[in-house]
């Protein structure tokens, strides 16, 4: 059928352009220039004008259906291609998940002679690296990338954790403020910033951006966590204020911060150490008294000792511990304590009838042992401050108190607001506080002869 119908459309062409020169018999002229015409018939003039009109279209349709035939030819080319690479980079993920690095890299690399333009090859490939223990091509590889798609976020967060992993926190910082430039309020370059800025120890930025951080999540699952952040942040700020001689701008802060968080130790101690500072002592006493009868811990009667010790007046302190153990018969912390400041005091019998509550408990704290050996000592009991010694040997010979830390088990000698191992806050208690807690005071009776000796051998 398709090859019977050019003739038949021949025919039927040449049939009406006889009819139609045969009732248009004129002539038209037609000048291509001023002094140059064509002179044909009007039946020749349109006929031609048809044809010229559907040689064009036909040429036209042929130069469309062969551009849609490469094009076609092109994409399933590349089709095929991208198919082939993307099954070889998953190999190659698969391999560096099971832990072939050797056999993973050389998969990547395949994949990326293959195609170069793209970013998750150069991910997976600077993931090899770092294994491989070379940070720098990691690097080299998430710089192509980013060159790549710019604006890629998967590139910027990997590039900045590879700056972070290899030290370089200036470059991993300028990595998040360029995230940030992009998308003000994206929380995890927010955080990460932060975090940054708070290794550095640049609190005032980092409470900037911890600002910023619960603005962006607010009514999200996490914002009573990022709020607490943001107040132990201010009371790092607050702390730098007092550092800096601000002393009176830094009580108001701290007081603030006591105000909407009580138990938070660490702004409760600095805010009595703040007051000491401007000599209004009885306030400091005060705070660090409130303090110990709200959260129980260590740090506030030791605070106590030395400001009482330094006063010359360790009788407002003996006072407070007195009463103190009438009310809380159960607290062996404030027991330990007074026991200590009257060893201090050369109070030898009251000091050995507040640590002997304690031994009494079943308390096996190597600090108690040493107290009691400097008792003991004091009594000129020379066995006995032996066997004590013993006990707490491997302590250091002062008589001072070390905490740990509640969250990581980090010791220290001296109290701290912060643990600098796992960046907790408040978390420093006096070490076996929490023995110390769940135990309770035998009745208190005398120790007859040979008593003492049994317990030993058992």
């Amino acid at each position: 059928m398709t090859f019977l119908t050019f003739p038949l459309l021949l025919i039927f062409f040449l049939v009406v352009f006889i009819y139609f020169m045969l009732i248009n018999p004129q002539e038209i002229t037609l000048y291509l220039t001023s002094d140059k015409s064509v002179t044909t018939s009007a039946a020749i003039l349109v006929v031609g004008s048809i044809l010229v009109g559907f040689s064009g279209g036909f040429l036209l349709q042929i130069y469309h259906s062969f551009s849609h035939q490469v094009k076609h030819w092109r994409g399933n080319r590349q089709e095929k291609k991208s198919r082939e690479v993307i099954s070889i980079y998953r190999e190659g993920v698969a391999r560096l998940l099971s832990g072939d690095i050797k056999r993973a890299r050389t998969l990547l690399q395949r994949a990326l002679d293959r195609d170069p333009s793209r970013i998750e090859t150069f991910l997976a490939l600077s993931s090899v690296a770092e294994q491989e223990g070379d940070p720098q091509e990691a690097i080299a590889l998430l710089q192509k990338a980013k060159e790549i798609e710019p604006s890629s976020m998967e590139v910027l967060f990997k590039l900045a954790s590879t700056y972070e992993g290899m030290d370089r926190e200036g470059e991993a910082a300028k990595i998040y403020e360029e995230i940030l430039s992009l998308e003000s309020a994206n929380r995890k370059a927010l955080r990460g910033l932060r975090d940054l800025k708070m290794s550095q120890g640049h609190w005032q930025e980092a409470l900037d951006l911890q600002k910023r951080v619960v603005k962006a999540i607010q009514g999200g699952k996490r914002v009573d966590e990022e709020k607490r952040k943001q107040l132990y942040l201010r009371y790092e700020v607050a702390q730098e204020t007092l550092a800096g001689g601000e002393t009176k701008k830094a009580v108001s802060e701290l007081e603030q911060i006591v105000r909407e968080d009580p138990s938070f130790a660490p702004a409760r101690v600095s805010q009595g150490d703040a007051l000491r500072e401007l000599k209004r002592t009885e306030e400091a006493a005060k705070s660090w008294k409130e303090g110990y009868e709200a959260l129980g811990k260590g740090v506030f009667l030791s605070r106590l000792e030395d400001l009482y010790m330094s006063e010359e007046d360790p009788s407002s302190l003996l006072s407070f511990y007195r009463n103190q153990v009438v009310q809380k018969t159960d607290d062996l912390i404030l027991r330990l304590f007074f026991g200590k400041l009257c060893l201090r005091l050369e109070m030898v019998d009251e000091a050995m009838e507040q640590l002997q509550i304690i031994e009494g408990s079943g308390v096996e704290l190597p600090l108690l042992h040493q107290l009691l050996a400097e008792g003991y000592r004091r009594y000129k009991d020379c066995d006995e401050a032996i066997r004590e010694y013993q006990r707490a040997l491997g302590l250091e010979q002062r008589l001072r108190l070390p905490y740990d830390c509640e969250e990581c088990g980090e010791r220290v000698s001296e109290w701290q607001s912060r643990c600098r191992s796992c960046g907790s806050w408040g978390t420093y208690s006096l070490s076996g506080s929490d023995e110390l807690r769940s135990a309770r005071p035998s009745e208190l009776r005398p120790i007859h002869h040979g008593e003492r000796e049994e317990w030993d051998q058992t």
